[in-house]
């Protein structure tokens, strides 16, 4: 089992595009023996300290395995659709790891 967090920074006034890309990107999750553990969009008031700025959204997704996970990247119908994901995403910072 692999976990894979995502900070996810938008382009200002981009939210809209960005759920347009998310309504493709989520639901091929499942296709790929992957599983939606979090989306959470975190404000300021939720942050008790740190030295980064606040995301839009925080996703916590799992995959069964690594080749699962890399599936997905490379899934056909997402990939269509990626110009969404350019257009409305300024930076993400992915982080993967494992259960301990």
């Amino acid at each position: 089992m692999i976990f894979i967090t995502q900070l996810i920074y938008l382009q200002e006034g981009q939210e809209s595009i960005f759920n347009q890309f998310e309504d493709i990107a989520i639901p091929s999750i499942l296709k790929y023996n992957g599983k939606l553990l979090l989306r959470v969009r975190p404000n300021e008031n939720v942050i008790v300290e740190g030295s980064l700025e606040a995301p839009y959204e925080i996703h916590l997704v799992e995959f069964a395995t690594e080749q699962d996970f890399d599936n997905f990247m490379q899934d056909e119908e997402r990939k269509k659709f990626l110009y969404l994901k350019e257009q409305s995403i300024k930076s993400v910072l992915l982080i993967k790891g494992i259960k301990l």
